[in-house]
């Protein structure tokens, strides 16, 4: 539920006190959310996806999941930034050291499906998802200390292999498809390449413009350019995110046209609607919210500002105004799914609102790292 404010009487009131005595009244309190408890939420949604059965692999390793996990990763660290924590969470650790581990028993732990039980190509997919994912969290965690670790030269190092050298998908990596929206489907390797270029940009010590990977990125590059204009307007959006990290990622007229048709689908409440950033169809043919919600609203601020776009834009101003108001009591933000009707309190059902609490908690530590305050 969205936080109470002070009322408007009591501010008035206020006020008056303050020009009778004198004194200068109170300015009025830009209106907060709560990132500790975004955090708590993440923290408890993580844990549980690190001891649920149906994530469990070999080496007494987890699955990393697009809807809990990657977004956990990428939101975390800026959480702790926020909340001025010293220690990483428990759960923050665990997951880093199950990605650790498969990173460096990669010729050795299973992928997380395999041809065997679940049909081709899924072990290829498996595998160029898994390695974008493993570069992608660890070279986010480096970014935050600055120095490349061993860990993440050896993700990076799984990761270049993959790449497709020839064909359409010249450029990205197999991705899996069980035909499951928004990540696992038919149009989902433009996401992967787009994690791809965030893992290669992020990664500090000037990793991205390393002569040994200069084939390597031109290609990524070219393949995020060359189909951008036919993608939808949600994997438009990560290419924007992804731009903002590997430099030439997209055109600058590539870049202005998606803030462009993003400002364009910002809905008469200030939010953004799941719902308009594909032609989304569900499985059980259930009708989708249309309503604004987090996962649209965090993932779009979150763009435009990794684009440039300022705070004093009054459309990012109305959208972050939507995320703080409508930041529930849980600590999340709510979204639903986009493949069939689920019961909100289910596991299930919660996906989509744990990638909309890291996209909106990360896209509200951004602006406040913007406006230089905690």
């Amino acid at each position: 539920m969205p936080k109470l404010f002070l009322p408007g009487a009591l501010t008035f009131l206020m006020c008056a006190i303050a020009v009778l005595l004198g004194t200068a009244p109170p300015q009025a309190a830009e209106p907060s959310w709560n990132s500790r408890a975004a955090a708590s939420y993440l923290d408890g949604r993580l844990d549980w996806w690190l001891t649920w059965p149906t994530a469990a692999r070999d080496h007494d390793t987890a699955c990393v999941s697009c809807h809990t996990a990657v977004p956990y990763a990428l939101a975390r660290p800026a959480l702790r930034k926020t909340l001025s924590e010293r220690e990483l969470p428990a759960s923050e650790r665990r997951m880093l050291e199950n990605v650790t581990k498969r990173v460096r028993l990669w010729q050795e732990v299973e992928p997380f499906y395999s041809d065997q039980t679940r049909g081709l190509p899924k072990t290829s997919e498996s595998r160029g998802t898994e390695a974008i994912m493993n570069a992608l969290i660890l070279s986010n965690r480096d970014a935050y200390t600055g120095t490349l670790s061993d860990e993440t030269k050896q993700a990076f190092a799984n990761l270049w292999p993959l790449q497709f050298k020839a064909g359409n998908l010249k450029g990205t990596w197999a991705w899996l498809n069980f035909h499951n929206e928004p990540w696992e489907a038919n149009g989902s390797p433009y996401f992967g390449a787009s994690l791809a270029a965030m893992a290669i940009g992020s990664a500090p010590g000037d990793y991205a413009n390393g002569a040994a990977i200069q084939d390597q990125v031109k290609a990524l590059r070219d393949y995020l350019q060359k189909g951008v204009d036919n993608e939808s307007l949600f994997n438009r959006l990560m290419g924007l995110w992804a731009s903002a990290k590997l430099t030439s990622a997209l055109t600058p007229a590539q870049r202005q046209s998606i803030v462009d048709a993003a400002l364009a689908n910002q809905q008469a409440d200030g939010g953004w609607s799941t719902s308009t950033l594909a032609s989304w169809k569900r499985q059980d043919n259930t009708q989708l919210d249309t309503k604004s919600d987090g996962f649209a609203t965090g993932l779009v601020t979150l763009a435009l500002q990794q684009a440039g776009t300022g705070r004093d834009n009054p459309n990012l101003s109305r959208g972050l105004a939507w995320l703080v108001a409508h930041q529930e009591s849980s600590g999340r933000w709510w979204a639903s799914s986009l493949n069939k009707e689920r019961d909100p309190a289910s596991d299930a059902g919660k996906f989509m609102s744990d990638a909309a609490t890291a996209y909106a908690a990360l896209s509200l530590s951004q602006s406040q790292m913007t406006r230089g305050t905690k």
